[in-house]
């Protein structure tokens, strides 16, 4: 039986690059960096969700990790850098107060809080190019 999920993984262009921004400009915290030879294992997560761990991927061709080939990282690289990967929805208590701190800290979105069915939410991309919906869900009393 499956209990939780404890790690997803995010393709990213340049571990260092996306390291500064999930930790500086999102405000995550590190929770593993360690290489194995050439392959570097790189973690981060919410200061308060200690129990979950986004997997910071390089995309390289590589033995370890997801093995890709070379014709597949190209392939992933490109699809990455369109814009076209979406990594998962962040919730938030306040939407438009979050969004306000994180446009001001450089995070880059693509559209503004806006009401919607479940809630409101604004959708940014990371350093990469994938995209995430930051969500403040609707309330019951809603």
């Amino acid at each position: 039986m499956i209990n939780k999920l404890s790690h997803a993984t995010v393709y990213v262009i340049d571990q260092d690059r996306a390291k500064e921004f999930y930790c500086n400009k999102l405000g995550f915290e590190v929770r593993t960096d360690a290489t194995m030879g050439s392959f570097r294992w790189l973690t981060v997560g919410p200061k308060t969700q200690p129990e979950i761990e986004l997997v910071l991927m390089k995309i390289a061709p590589s033995e370890m990790g997801p093995g890709l080939t070379a014709e597949q990282a190209t392939m992933l690289r490109s699809l990455v850098e369109a814009g076209v990967m979406g990594g998962g929805v962040w919730l938030t208590d306040d939407c438009q107060r979050t969004y306000a701190e994180l446009k001001d800290r450089g995070v880059t979105f693509s559209r503004e809080p806006k009401e919607m069915p479940y809630g409101i939410e604004a959708v940014f991309r990371d350093d990469s190019g994938n995209w995430f919906s930051l969500t403040q869900a609707k309330s019951d009393s809603s």
